[in-house]
């Protein structure tokens, strides 16, 4: 049983092997060993619209004006936006705006600078 992998999803050590897949009894996760070398670390990169890597605390600059869900206020083009936090989801960019607070934004709409 040690020569198994622990589950990638709920790290049983109760995996069992099934033909070219590894299963996990307790949460049903199935997945390849070849896969599971190759994707030892999956990290997401996030790019701006111009194609540049992201990365926490960068400054960057909203591209068009976006309107704000739920209110009338707008993001106007060229706002600066200090210190950003890259998040997982939809809007990729958590950040806080001067004049109008926490804000999440899409990483196509804004540009490094």
């Amino acid at each position: 049983m040690s020569s198994m992998p622990n589950c990638p999803k709920c790290n049983s050590e109760y995996t069992y092997e099934d033909g070219q897949l590894l299963v996990c009894p307790e949460c049903a996760h199935e997945w390849s060993l070849e896969a599971d070398n190759e994707n030892v670390e999956d990290t997401k990169v996030i790019r701006d619209a111009n194609g540049n890597v992201l990365s926490d605390g960068d400054t960057v600059t909203v591209i068009k004006d976006l309107k704000v869900k739920g209110s009338s206020l707008v993001v106007k083009q060229g706002t600066k936006v200090k210190n950003i936090r890259l998040i997982d989801g939809d809007h990729d960019i958590d950040c806080k705006i001067d004049s109008l607070g926490a804000m999440k934004l899409k990483s196509e709409f804004v540009k490094k600078i």
